[in-house]
């Protein structure tokens, strides 16, 4: 797909609803084509759109080894209410074995250098993999999420990773999110209801108070500017 391509796609797509976008690229591109997903609020409203159009598409998620109880939980209640098996990635446990051995368990405090590559073994590399499986992925972004967000458009190149980047709630605000879980009776992460707007790993993941950015709980100890896992880059 081309530059051009990716503009009159932006175009065609702008006041259209997130389920004609993902639509478009699911009859476009079939098992090619994969649904990302933290299982935070947004990619839980795209994992129930994405199954309401194809109840056989592909969903996968990471398991760093360091997520909250409560994610793993709503894994396996997501897969009983669409009757589905979200695709799980694992780390390698030699290079999660090499890092946490030569710089510790909790090295990301340390430094951003160390939260980087503590991110790129337990998420890139794994994304790494299933990504050559593919020519698009589908991701929960929105514009209003953070700084590093705010010029994000409906279809990308994604650079970092030779794919086409599809973003189908880019536009959409966090009311109209909730909205919809509520509508549809969704299922969610609670620690959405104790402050969590954003949910990661557990030791990387905090709630936020009263008036705060909803990733100021993610790596809080570092400027906004750096908070991305690298997955994001731009």
């Amino acid at each position: 797909m081309n530059k051009a391509k990716i503009e009159e796609l932006n175009s065609r797509f702008r006041d259209k609803s997130p389920e004609d976008l993902i639509s478009w690229f699911l009859d476009e591109y079939g098992h090619r084509v994969a649904l990302s997903s933290s299982l935070g609020a947004e990619d839980q409203v795209l994992t129930d759109m994405v199954l309401k159009i194809r109840p056989d598409a592909r969903i996968f998620t990471l398991d760093t080894g360091r997520l909250f109880p409560e994610t793993y939980d709503l894994i396996d209640r997501t897969n009983k209410k669409y009757n589905v098996k979200i695709e799980v990635l694992f780390p390698d446990y030699k290079r999660v074995e090499e890092m946490v051995n030569s710089k510790g368990i909790n090295l990301f405090y340390d430094s951003i250098e160390n939260r980087k590559l503590c991110c790129h073994i337990r998420k890139i590399e794994p994304l790494t993999r299933v990504f050559k499986t593919l020519d698009a992925w589908i991701c929960g972004l929105r514009a209003g999420q953070a700084v590093t967000r705010q010029n994000i458009q409906l279809v990308e190149w994604d650079d970092n990773n030779g794919l086409i980047k599809v973003n189908p709630l880019a536009y959409w605000s966090e009311s109209q999110v909730w909205d919809y879980i509520k509508a549809n009776k969704v299922p969610y992460n609670p620690l959405h209801d104790k402050g969590y707007p954003s949910i990661g790993c557990l030791p990387c993941t905090r709630a936020i108070e009263p008036g705060e950015d909803v990733r100021a709980g993610r790596w809080w100890w570092e400027n906004p500017e750096s908070k991305e896992c690298g997955l994001h880059k731009r």
